[in-house]
């Protein structure tokens, strides 16, 4: 099962071909289609520590990721399954989603949501409502395109700054669909590669930010037991 959320709040809950149906996704889709999302860097860190990006300005990063980003997250994915004596087949996102992750505020300026994510090494992070309600996602992709272009025509470092300072709900794709805990892995998979997203939010029942599903995520349990079981 999963939910659409955007700007107004819910939008639909349903299944997988409501939501891959749904016109508003469809358009967004389409419109990242038409200009492509950035590839390099666009796999999210299992173990970022969550942190969110105020109304007024910039984030702190928590527990150290700038710096040691690379070690620390492998050291912890590797952990999270050292472990684990009895091991099930993965089949629902809760299991592999990673449940600490960077989150961006609506109303943040693109500067703190381009520097936030680029210290945790995530080229994706949701964007949150002042009850930490999902209301869209922001990808790296989005939040650059288009500047290259601005700085060979603009000469007046204002005008840059002011483009620096417009809130990320200008570029974030919404409406956003967003999983559940107990949406099937494969369902999941497959509206990432339908609809071109680099991860999926994932939410409790009342629209509250629970996890992330990221592509990353779905390798790394293609790569160690227990086996993803994506049929049963």
């Amino acid at each position: 099962m999963f939910s659409v959320y955007g700007t107004s709040g819910k939008i639909l809950t349903g299944g997988l071909e409501q939501v891959r149906d749904l016109a508003p996704v469809q358009a967004v889709a389409r419109t990242r289609a038409i200009a492509p999302m950035a590839r390099q860097g666009d796999l999210t860190p299992s173990t970022v520590v969550l942190a969110g990006v105020g109304q007024g300005g910039g984030g702190a990063i928590g527990g150290g990721v700038a710096g040691g980003a690379s070690a620390y997250v492998a050291q912890e994915a590797l952990a999270a399954y050292a472990g684990d004596t009895t091991r099930q087949p993965l089949t629902q996102v809760h299991q592999l989603m990673s449940r600490k992750m960077i989150s961006v505020r609506s109303g943040a300026p693109l500067r703190a949501a381009m520097r936030l994510m680029s210290r945790a090494g995530v080229a994706q992070a949701p964007v949150l409502g002042p009850m930490g309600e999902v209301r869209g996602l922001a990808t790296r992709g989005d939040l650059t395109r288009g500047l290259a272009d601005d700085l060979d025509e603009i000469t007046e470092m204002t005008m840059i700054a002011h483009r620096l300072a417009a809130p990320v709900d200008e570029v974030m794709w919404t409406p956003v669909p967003v999983a559940q805990s107990d949406t099937p892995l494969r369902e999941a998979a497959q509206l990432m590669l339908d609809l071109g997203l680099p991860g999926l939010p994932v939410s409790a029942d009342n629209g509250q930010l629970i996890g992330f599903l990221s592509r990353s995520d779905l390798l790394r349990g293609m790569t160690h037991e227990p086996p993803l079981d994506l049929w049963s």
